[in-house]
C-alpha cells in the first residue's frame, strides 16, 4: 500500500513544475487560457530574469500575466502580444529573443568560443614534442645505465 501511495506522489510529481499563476488570473475560455500560458511561458520575469513570467511569484510577474490576458481578451494575436510587450521592455523580456542585428553576437559567442577553443587544442597538440614509442630500443649507454639502476650499483 506505501508503495502505491508513493508511486502516486512521484507520478503527480512528474508532470512539471508548479506554476506560479493564481487562480484568480485564469481566464474562462480555456482556449484563451492555453493562449496565455504559452506566451507567458515564453516571456522572462524582469526581477527573476531566469524565470518565465508564468512560473515567477514576483508582482511584477503577476502584472505581465494579467497584462498578456488582458490583450487576449481585447483580441490580440499572439504576436501582437509579444510585439506590445517587447516595445514596452525590449527584447530582454523574451526568454528566447529572435537573431537580429542585436542578438548576433549572443546567438554567435558559444559559436565562437567552440571554434577557438577547437583551434587552441589543435595547436597545442601539434606543438607538443614527439614522444618514442614504447618499444623502442634503448642506446648502449642507457641499457648500461638501466642494468645498473636495477642491480643497484652506483
Amino acid at each position: 500500500m506505501r508503495r502505491l501511495i508513493a508511486s502516486l506522489f512521484l507520478l503527480l510529481a512528474s508532470f512539471g513544475p508548479a506554476l506560479a499563476v493564481n487562480p484568480d488570473e485564469v481566464l474562462a475560455d480555456p482556449v484563451l487560457e492555453a493562449r496565455a500560458r504559452a506566451l507567458s511561458a515564453g516571456l522572462r520575469c524582469m526581477v527573476c530574469q531566469n524565470q518565465s513570467i508564468d512560473d515567477s511569484n514576483a508582482d511584477l510577474a503577476k502584472d505581465l500575466r494579467l497584462l498578456v490576458r488582458e490583450r487576449l481578451k481585447a483580441g490580440d494575436s499572439d504576436q501582437e502580444v509579444i510585439d506590445y510587450l517587447v516595445s514596452r521592455y525590449g527584447e530582454f523580456v523574451l526568454l528566447k529573443p529572435p537573431v537580429n542585428s542585436h542578438t548576433v553576437l549572443l546567438w554567435g559567442m558559444p559559436v565562437a568560443l567552440l571554434a577557438i577553443g577547437l583551434v587552441v587544442v589543435v595547436v597545442k597538440l601539434r606543438r607538443r614534442p614527439a614522444r618514442a614509442p614504447l618499444g623502442a630500443a634503448l642506446s648502449a649507454d642507457e641499457q648500461a645505465k638501466l642494468d645498473a639502476l636495477l642491480r643497484d650499483e652506483p
